[in-house]
């Protein structure tokens, strides 16, 4: 007789309780930096996390290859919104550039919040030692009626 793997048996489980496991919805969401919610945002990519690894050819051995852990790497967190008198994000990214000689620009963390429908945060990721290392204008034409938007990429040094 099959069994049931855990997820299987979970969702069963729940769904004769009337409990539905829907997947989150990805539009309802809010960045935290240093304490303090920096805006409304309308796009955050980014979470992402990659381990590298080495193949290594044992000699003699040929059914398989050994793979062993490299480095971690984390994507920059690309942020989007419509651009508004607000310029907190312009003006962190300032101090930066003026700061690179010094080396003494401030890193900050924060925290990617996931919200219910009923904006009650479910899932989050913090970054720390955060910095602006890209921020990217509107795009200006004559001839269009679009939102006008800001993007900024932050360095980080993890998720957890």
């Amino acid at each position: 007789m099959p069994s049931l793997g855990m997820n299987a048996a979970y969702a069963a489980g729940t769904n004769i309780a009337g409990v539905t496991l829907d997947p989150f919805h990805a539009f309802n969401f809010l960045i935290e930096i240093e304490g303090i919610l920096v805006g409304g945002f309308s796009e955050c990519s980014g979470l992402e996390v990659e381990t590298e690894y080495y193949d290594y050819r044992e000699g003699g051995v040929n059914e398989y290859v050994h793979r062993f852990i490299g480095p971690t790497k984390y994507q920059p967190l690309v942020l989007k919104h419509g651009l508004t008198v607000i310029n907190g994000l312009w003006t962190w990214h300032q101090e930066v550039t003026q700061a690179i000689d010094t080396g003494t620009f401030k890193r900050r963390n924060g925290t990617v919040y996931l919200l219910s429908k009923q904006k009650i945060p479910i899932k989050w990721w913090n970054f720390k030692d955060a910095f602006p290392c890209k921020w990217t204008g509107p795009q200006l034409k004559a001839d269009s009626g679009d939102v006008a938007f800001e993007s900024v990429e932050l360095a980080h040094r993890g998720l957890s």
